[in-house]
Order: C-alpha cells, then structure tokens, then sequence
C-alpha cells in the first residue's frame, strides 16, 4: 500500500512537470496517481462517479492540448506552413533551450516559416502570437486539472 502511494506522489509529480514539457504527459500521469491510490485503499479513496469524471476530464484536456494550439494559430492567421514551423520551432526549442525554448521556438517557428511563405511581416508575427497564445492556454489548462486533481490526491492520503 505505501509503495503506491508513494509511486503516486512521483506520479502527481511527473505530472505536473509534464503540463509544462510536452514529453510528459502531464493529466494522465496524474489521473493514474488518482488510479494508484484507489488501488492502495481498496477503492475507498473516490467514488467511481468521481474517477469516471476525472478520465473524461483527463481525456479532454489531453486531446485539447493538442488542438488549442493549432486553433488559435488559424484564428490569427497562420497557414500550414506556420503550423509546421511552430511544431519544428517547438521541438528546436525544446532540445536547445528546455523548458521555455518550447515557446519560444514556437513562436519564432511559426513566425520563420510564415515569413519564408508569404513574406508579410505584420501577419507572420500575428501567426506566431497566435502559436504563443494557444500555447500558454494549453498550459494553463493542463496545470489546473493536473492540480485540482493533485489536491484530491493529497486530500484523500490525509484523510485515511
């Protein structure tokens, strides 16, 4: 039982971490956290009503992490080309200058690529704001989950 709950500290953890580096998941880390503590107290620790809300809630918020980015890049105005600039941007970013080089890069990838292609300067960098915007959104998003569920985590270790 404590090697769960301390595997699920690691876990909660990890997961939080991965809301801001995008090779972690960061919400289904957590979610398994909440899993590993069901586990360990037999299931007593949350309702099953509970732990369905928070995998669909999981879900959600990981497959927004994917599409919140690339929305926004096209409300403002980004072709595919920035798309493809910001994710190769993220990554150069990331491998260069972790973790805030996950921003940066997207937002400079986005902003190159938009310039190679359609050479206006005023819309490459309204593509790359949008990238940045999304970006920051998604962020913001998967820590709150990742955290309301870590409280929930740490509520019911204390509670038992």
């Amino acid at each position: 039982m404590i090697i769960l709950i301390i595997l699920g500290f690691i876990l909660i953890l990890a997961g939080i971490v991965g809301c801001v580096l995008p090779i972690i998941p960061g919400p289904p880390l957590t979610y398994i956290a909440l899993m590993m503590l069901s586990v360990a107290y037999k299931w007593e620790a949350f309702s099953v009503t509970f732990l369905i809300v928070m995998g669909i809630i999981t879900v959600v918020v990981t497959a927004m992490d994917y599409v919140l980015p690339l929305f926004t890049a096209k409300k403002f105005g980004a072709s595919k080309y920035g798309i493809w600039g910001s994710i190769l941007g993220m990554i150069t970013g990331l491998i260069f200058l972790p973790p805030f080089g996950l921003l940066i890069g997207a937002f400079l990838g986005a902003v190159a690529a938009e310039l190679i292609f359609n050479d206006d300067m005023k819309k490459s960098l309204k593509a790359g704001l949008g990238v940045f915007i999304g970006t920051i959104l998604s962020i913001f998003v998967k820590l709150g989950t990742s955290g309301v569920m870590a409280f929930y985590f740490i509520k019911a270790v204390f509670a038992h």
